[in-house]
């Protein structure tokens, strides 16, 4: 069990408003590829309640009803731990959620997004906790989901990732990503997210530095954020005693220093997906890639940091920490990690045959499910099964 508190620093569970018991919420799921749908998710769920329980699947449990997933659980369980609607984890969750969980977690109720999660033999894994009257539903965060990303991924892979020409498929996908008629996607059927400022406003903290904190300026892609940004940016909140983090992300032209196949995720998920973590307090929409002495004045930025990987030159040949470095603000970080979203596309790679059958089992099943539902409802009331 992992306890987060409320802040990175932890923290006791605090009573309900007035001094009552305080409403104890569980979710559960596998997380594997964390992305701003499921932030959103744990955010809705939080909102339910004063204290939310996240239960996370073993690569066990998964393999034996989706399929192998792309991350470890010991990342998982990390990836989760680090949002910030998350006041606890639970690694090795039952795939099927029971009465008997909930009570041994002290939880009121559970909350699931709105779509369908079966077990290897096509049975609703929250069957039992509706039955009872303790599941709550939160609406599913249209545009993304772990199908649609790993589509995106496999379809940059035809160009390989290099500084070549991305191949015209790949140019129509990202042509058309979010001007599509309809807002869906069309490559992989699903709904497109349209970013309005309330999203990120429910995302943000909405706190400004306050005297004694010290403002510390990250700055990348951070595209499918992922554990290497999480070790990273706990690593750089770890330095201060009061740190206020402000990441900067860059364009979605990126891709000059990246290759032409990236970003995967667009500049508007990127955000959403940053302002989720715990160890953030700001993100400035579509940085410079050279940070500025404006942009160090603007923010009244006390130290830079950027982590071991290689720093590109920008495009005029110059350092784009020039400014920091003259200044004596700026540091290297070593977070201890070797994830890249590079190596994240090759596991994706080396999975792909097991990912199709996968997201083809699962598609025949819910559409099993939604067909046996419809027509049952269409059955006469005293034909129904288990009508006498």
């Amino acid at each position: 069990m992992i306890r987060n508190g409320r802040g990175a620093a932890g923290g006791a569970e605090q009573p309900g408003p007035g001094g009552r018991r305080a409403v104890r919420v569980w979710c559960d799921g596998c997380y594997d590829m964390v992305h701003y749908g499921h932030s959103n998710q744990l955010r809705q769920a939080r909102a339910m309640g004063d204290y939310l329980i996240v239960g996370v699947h073993t690569d066990e449990e998964i393999a034996k009803h989706k399929g192998p997933p792309v991350f470890t659980q010991e990342e998982r369980y990390k990836m989760v731990q680090a949002i910030k609607w998350v006041d606890e984890v639970v690694p090795a969750a039952p795939y099927v959620t029971t009465l008997e969980t909930l009570d041994k977690y002290n939880c009121d109720f559970c909350v699931h997004g709105n779509d369908i999660t079966l077990t290897v033999d096509g049975r609703d894994t929250y069957e039992e906790v509706k039955q009872a009257g303790r599941y709550r539903e939160c609406k599913r965060t249209q545009g993304v989901s772990t199908t649609d990303l790993v589509g995106r991924m496999l379809l940059v892979t035809k160009a390989h990732h290099s500084s070549q020409e991305m191949s015209s498929e790949y140019r129509e996908y990202a042509d058309s990503f979010g001007k599509c008629p309809g807002g869906r996607n069309p490559w992989t059927g699903v709904s497109q997210f349209l970013q309005t400022s309330q999203k990120i406003i429910q995302f943000a903290s909405g706190k400004e530095p306050q005297p004694g904190e010290t403002v510390i300026y990250v700055a990348g892609a951070f595209d499918l954020f992922h554990i290497g940004h999480v070790d990273f940016l706990e690593k750089v909140h770890r330095l201060a005693e009061r740190p206020y983090i402000i990441a900067g992300l860059h364009f979605d032209q990126v891709n000059h220093y990246k290759g032409k196949n990236y970003p995967i995720m667009n500049l508007h998920e990127r955000t959403l997906s940053v302002l989720a973590c715990r160890y953030v307090s700001e993100v400035v929409i579509g940085a410079p890639y050279a940070v500025t002495a404006e942009l160090l004045s603007h923010f009244k930025v006390d130290l830079v940091c950027h982590g071991k990987t290689e720093i590109i030159p920008d495009r005029d040949g110059s350092d784009p920490y020039q400014e920091p470095k003259r200044r004596g603000i700026f540091r290297q970080i070593d977070s201890g990690s070797n994830l890249t979203t590079d190596l994240i596309v090759q596991r994706i790679i080396t999975n792909r045959l097991e990912y199709e059958a996968r997201n083809q089992k699962k598609e025949a099943k819910e559409l099993a499910f939604l067909e046996a539902a419809r027509q049952q409802a269409a059955q006469p009331l005293g034909e129904r099964d288990g009508d006498f």
